[in-house]
């Protein structure tokens, strides 16, 4: 049943992380604690591994309407690895209630900059026009 639940969250973190311009790992973390009852480590880690498939189908998708730079992307896949080793090391060396305090300060971060954005942002400015 827990796999079920977990498919279901995920499937719906990912429609609504794509509709609000967010990624799923905003929805996704806090419903593994919240409606699974994982621990934060676990379910940023659950997450963390769930973004690869996803980032690979979007990059190809992105890829054919011309939206990747390349260059940029390689770029940062060769950097990352640095800053996932050290994140692991900054997870695991702190407590769970930490976790959980930092994540919720990102959550509103995220929550202000999508504020500041819709109310920043002109009435009459087009959507953006898909290819």
């Amino acid at each position: 049943m827990d796999y079920v639940l977990a498919a279901v969250l995920g499937f719906a973190g990912g429609t609504v992380g794509g509709l609000l311009g967010v990624g799923g790992g905003i929805i996704f973390v806090p419903a593994l604690t919240i409606f699974l009852g994982q621990g934060q480590l676990h379910a940023e880690s659950t997450s963390l591994l769930a973004i690869v498939p996803v980032a690979l189908v979007g990059a190809w998708r992105q890829r054919g309407y011309g939206n990747v730079r390349l260059r940029d992307g390689l770029l940062v896949g060769a950097l990352s690895p640095l800053g996932v080793a050290l994140g692991v090391l900054v997870s695991n060396a702190v407590s769970n209630r930490d976790l959980e305090i930092g994540f919720a300060i990102l959550l509103l971060f995220v929550a202000a900059q999508l504020v500041r954005r819709g109310v920043t942002a002109s009435p009459s400015s087009p959507a953006r026009a898909r290819p």
